[in-house]
């Protein structure tokens, strides 16, 4: 990954900035985009874009544009943007399941469509984040497990359409372990979830020439769980 670019969305969050220092560590350069500001603490010596909102297409085209002029290639995208709701059917409204929706299978649609042109010029990678509770739905897990089964389904259907073009997978981990899924779950056995690093490097090693027969594939990482 020696000199190459991997654009990174929900970039500063802590699966987006752990996934930057692998990728930094790897030789490459980061470029993080997110719905959020620019933190201070990037504001200096790393490429960032703060304010876009994925879930616009035209937000999506005008910001990837942008980092690839800063950066001036692109050879991966990490689409991490994202989140998760609980919710029941029969208690939950539309509006919940329209939410993920629109953060979760729109921001990877859009994110790479928007990098596409970008992509096919250094033949690259698309490295989706998918979810392993997307495979089998528990209570309160519909609107969540259905956005991210739509990333599973993009993942595969993006990899037929771009054969030796561009390659495109995705990780579908269990839970990472995160300040914010620790305060979630207080009392689970952190010790057993996955390290934000940990997924981070399966997916720089599907966006490497390493995984250069990988494409269309949708990879657990488990952990302990």
């Amino acid at each position: 990954m020696q000199g190459k670019v991997v654009v990174i969305t929900g970039g500063f969050g802590a699966l987006g900035r752990a996934a930057a220092n692998v990728v930094r560590d790897a030789g490459a350069t980061p470029v993080l985009i997110d719905f959020a500001p620019v933190p201070d603490d990037l504001k200096t010596g790393a490429l960032a874009f703060g304010g876009a909102d994925l879930t616009k297409a035209d937000a999506a085209a005008s910001v990837m544009t942008s980092a690839h002029g800063a950066a001036g290639r692109i050879d991966a995208l990490f689409n991490i943007a994202g989140g998760f709701a609980w919710s029941t059917v029969s208690d939950g409204g539309l509006e919940i399941w329209e939410k993920m929706f629109a953060i979760n299978t729109k921001t990877a649609i859009n994110a790479s469509k928007a990098a596409l042109p970008f992509l096919i010029e250094t033949k690259g990678a698309i490295v989706n984040v998918g979810a392993n509770g997307a495979l089998r739905a528990g209570k309160g897990m519909g609107p969540y497990a259905a956005s991210k089964q739509g990333v599973h389904k993009l993942t595969e259907a993006l990899a037929e359409e771009l054969k030796a073009k561009v390659r495109v997978n995705a990780v579908l981990p269990s839970t990472l372990d995160t300040q914010a899924n620790r305060r979630e779950m207080a009392d689970a056995d952190f010790s057993s979830w996955v390290q934000p690093a940990d997924l981070a490097k399966v997916m720089l090693f599907l966006a490497s020439d390493d995984a250069r027969d990988v494409t269309g594939a949708l990879i657990p990482v488990l952990g302990r769980v």
